[in-house]
């Protein structure tokens, strides 16, 4: 059933998710947003305000050549208008009309913030589209090509376009007053825009001394401390909004309200960054993405405290120590992290070029503050932003920055609170396997309904692969698909969800999955079983066992029950090609310029199709990025189940 955001429907459902607590503060939110609307303060007067934030000496010095070489490519494209979001590209960044979205020619509509009504595409627009320049994290790739050249164009090219947001979005007025995230990450930027400009002869009459750019940092931390996420919507936003708010009441504190927001920011920071995240270190929205971006802001946050001298909570930085182990222990051979769960490409902090691998970027940054250990993959890529945190951030286990803490001493290869587990083969064989929560909070948001899901890569390249995400608004059939079982690596009764979706962003029912065992120790064979009960009175078990020396994977799925038919999909990277004779697919790809295969032998007792970009239903799609989605194969195999019945399938990798 497809329910609108906005709809009644979507509103029970939503309201349905709330525990009372949650609902007394959101029913304190609309009064207050009714009170707002006619009463609008002005931002107290500041004066001999001061910016001592600035990045230590000899920062910009470490910043690598080839980094450097390539932030100074993407400014100059940033300069001459180019720019891609979310697979559009975009000429019109030289001069940008903050309101319009240029994939639907929609401009959205101006009024009270809080009248617009954002999730609608029809009227307002593609929202991300609108919202993602308004980040104004290309000004920080700007701010930062200033930075290490000295080329006022880039300069001054951020100050006319901060001067324009600022006039063309007056406090509560528009589309950009609507979502806390995204003020968060806009103070964040603002933030580090004037760090990066702080030899710019212009940077305090752009900031410090002028009255429009204090109004809007007041009015955007008076908004955060009114309006935080709460109950089931603490997810990554909240993190976003604490983040903002610290690095805004740190490096702008010149407001009678900014040590009393810098506190409240501080403490929400440390009580959400330790509710989004497993002791594990994985993040509880199993959306890896987002792990990603939780951790960049909590990085950057920490960094504006240091800075500040503001004593940091040592579960703050623990929390960000496991993340980051967390992080080296499941990425592949090519770092890359599962595709799991919803991706927006939602950055938190963005000083680099295009080409710069945000993953290997974290590691390098890890390295930088807390250690690598000796069982990390090797990371041999540059980037800007790391040596700028490092600057900033206290080494972890100095005085003030954190206690010494037992770290993994080995690779993990299962994390139980998450439950997933990573089997890991010759050749760069990595499986992916999922028997966790279906995610976060009680709407879970960011999930998918992916229990008991498999992902195969091979030297990095996708064999099977999780098709992604593409869309959050706009495009419902589209939407569906993507979080869909039969979108993903596993097995579907009888054309249903093992979840029960409510909305885009809204599961009303949660299959449990429980992993019965695991076995990574052995470097022969590695295994894993797990089962899930989204299916009621069915019950689906699936066992993985991974052998190096045949370089073999078996996945055996078990169903017990009544009479149910069956759909098994297993989703191919967009690199491979399958020849699917019967039950047997050939598949091949190249990498690096040699030819690789695999025989992947499907269960005789299904009867297999391929398919490949169907559009009515979706099927047979991979998404690489948000916004993009490209053909790829995907292989179904359809039955029945009754009683209790198996189905085996055998990948098999060639030299």
């Amino acid at each position: 059933m497809t329910v609108n955001p906005g709809s009644p429907g979507w509103y029970l459902r939503r309201l349905s998710r709330m525990g009372p607590r949650e609902v007394g503060g959101r029913v304190g939110d609309t009064v207050r947003r009714r009170r707002w609307r006619s009463a609008l303060p002005d931002a107290p007067g500041v004066t001999g305000a001061r910016f001592t934030a600035a990045l230590p000496a000899g920062a910009l010095a470490a910043v690598p050549p080839d980094a450097a070489k390539r932030l100074v490519a993407e400014a100059d494209r940033l300069m001459a208008g180019h720019v891609e979001y979310f697979g559009v590209l975009r000429d019109d960044l030289a001069d940008p009309d903050w309101w319009y979205d240029p994939k639907t020619g929609r401009r959205a509509p101006e009024g009270y913030a809080f009248d617009v009504p954002y999730r609608d595409e029809d009227a307002v627009g593609d929202i991300k589209q609108i919202w993602e320049p308004s980040r104004h994290q290309y000004l920080t790739v700007l701010a930062a090509a200033y930075a290490v050249t000295g080329d006022e164009r880039y300069a001054e090219r951020v100050a006319a376009h901060l001067r324009s947001w600022w006039a063309s979005n007056a406090p509560l007025r528009g589309v950009h007053w609507v979502s806390g995230i995204e003020l968060g990450i806009r103070l964040l930027s603002w933030v580090w825009v004037r760090r990066l400009l702080d030899g710019w002869p212009g940077a305090a009459a752009l900031f410090e001394d002028n009255p429009a750019a204090l109004e809007q940092i007041w009015h955007h931390q008076r908004w955060l401390a009114a309006f935080p996420s709460r109950g089931s919507s603490a997810n990554n936003h909240v993190v976003a909004e604490a983040a903002g708010q610290l690095a805004a009441s740190c490096a702008f504190g010149w407001f009678p309200d900014s040590a009393g927001w810098r506190e409240e920011a501080l403490r929400s920071l440390d009580r959400h960054l330790r509710a989004n995240t497993f002791l594990s270190g994985l993040n509880r929205e199993l959306a890896t993405e987002y792990h990603g971006l939780v951790l960049e802001l909590g990085l950057a946050a920490v960094a504006e405290a240091d800075a500040a001298g503001v004593p940091v909570p040592a579960t703050v930085r623990l929390v960000l120590l496991r993340m980051t182990d967390a992080l080296a222990a499941v990425v592949d051979d090519a770092l890359r992290p599962p595709r799991q769960g919803d991706a927006d490409d939602g950055h938190g902090l963005v000083v680099d070029g295009a080409g710069t691998d945000r993953w290997a970027s974290l590691l390098t940054t890890g390295d930088a503050v807390f250690g690598s250990l000796p069982w990390w993959p090797v990371v041999t890529g540059t980037d800007v932003r790391t040596p700028l945190l490092a600057a900033l951030i206290r080494p972890y286990g100095k005085k003030g920055a954190g206690p010494a803490v037992s770290r993994p001493a080995r690779r993990p290869a299962h994390f139980a609170d998450a439950g997933l587990t990573v089997l890991r083969g010759p050749s760069g064989i990595w499986c992916r396997c999922d028997g966790g929560p279906h995610g976060f909070l009680s709407i879970a948001a960011h999930a998918h309904a992916d229990a008991l899901s498999v992902e195969v890569r091979h030297d990095g390249v996708d064999v099977l692969a999780d098709p992604g995400t593409y869309c959050y608004h706009g495009q419902p059939g589209w939407r569906r698909y993507f979080r869909s079982t039969l979108g993903h690596n596993t097995l579907e009764l009888d054309g249903t969800d093992q979840s029960v979706s409510g909305g885009p962003f809204l599961w009303t029912r949660h299959a449990r999955s429980r992993v019965l065992a695991v076995d990574t120790c052995d470097e022969g064979v590695s295994r894993w079983c797990a089962e899930h009960d989204g299916y009621g009175d069915s019950v689906h078990r699936r066992r993985v066992e991974l052998t190096a020396a045949s370089r073999e994977l078996r996945v055996v799925d078990e169903v017990r029950g009544p009479r149910r038919d069956v759909r098994l999909a297993f989703h191919l990277g967009p690199a491979v090609s399958a020849d699917l004779a019967g039950s047997r697919a050939v598949l091949t790809w190249t990498r690096d310029g040699e030819d690789r295969s695999a025989v992947l032998d499907l269960p005789g007792e299904l009867s297999w199709r391929a398919h490949r970009g169907e559009t009515d239903p979706p099927l047979g799609w991979y998404s690489p990025g948000f916004g993009r989605k490209e053909p790829a194969t995907t292989l179904v195999g359809t039955g029945f189940t009754d009683g209790t019945r198996t189905f085996t399938t055998v990948l098999g990798f060639h030299d």
